[in-house]
């Protein structure tokens, strides 16, 4: 079994990453690590000022940040573990030491053969679904662009109209100079423009899995069986 990445990239696209990169993405089960970034942001900023409010009803749920700011201190928890429908999973979990208080953006991602995709649950209660097509950029860089999304609430399974969808592209790279992983998010609407990004650089750190565990509060409160 190989990483969730590895898996919808293929061998030979997974393979043209950066070393670095192959071991960051390369976080799940069967290499028995975790991986914990520190870093700063350079930059998190937003759209217009309409786009506030959604961001601020998101952020109830560990989606998205609200608020912007230059050189914020910031986390990435790369944790794998089987969630309770018995999938390898992996948390992205994103903490943004911001002033007045710590922002959460949860993610925890697994593979979907189905969709042939990396499955992207947002939020504390996994209520938001995005498909993610990563790909090997020529300079050995990651570029993830996502596809659909779905709203997912009780019997409910609904695809988010492109009117008020987010299209993100997320690019992740390895400064061999500075020995630091640099990451660059930017979310738009297609008809109303930039939303959301941030970007900046962190340095990380591995652990055992099986010393270390999961942490409390890790996980999503409630896991989507939904594929």
């Amino acid at each position: 079994m190989t990483s969730i990445f590895q898996r919808v990239m293929g061998d030979r696209a997974f393979n043209r990453l950066h070393p670095q990169l192959r071991r960051r993405f390369s976080v799940g089960l069967e290499s028995g690590e975790a991986c914990t970034g520190r870093g700063v942001m350079d930059r998190i900023w937003h759209g217009p000022a309409f786009v506030k409010p959604f961001l601020a009803l998101g952020a109830s749920r560990n989606i998205l940040v609200p608020r912007t700011g230059t050189d914020i201190p910031f986390t990435i928890e790369n944790v794998p573990y089987v969630d309770s429908h018995g999938r390898e999973t992996v948390t992205f979990v994103r903490t943004f030491a911001l002033p007045g208080g710590p922002r959460r953006f949860d993610a925890t991602m697994v593979h979907s053969p189905e969709r042939d995709c990396v499955l992207d649950y947002l939020g504390t209660h996994q209520h938001l679904a995005t498909d993610l097509h990563p790909t090997a950029e020529p300079d050995g860089s990651l570029l993830i662009r996502s596809g659909e999304h779905r709203f997912r609430e009780g019997p409910l399974d609904l695809r988010v109209p492109a009117l008020i969808g987010g299209e993100a592209e997320v690019r992740e790279s390895f400064d061999d100079s500075t020995g630091r992983f640099r990451i660059r998010v930017r979310v738009t609407n297609r008809y109303f423009g930039p939303l959301f990004g941030y970007e900046g650089s962190f340095t990380a750190e591995y652990s055992d899995v099986d010393a270390c565990g999961v942490r409390a509060g890790l996980r999503p409160v409630r896991e989507e069986e939904r594929a």
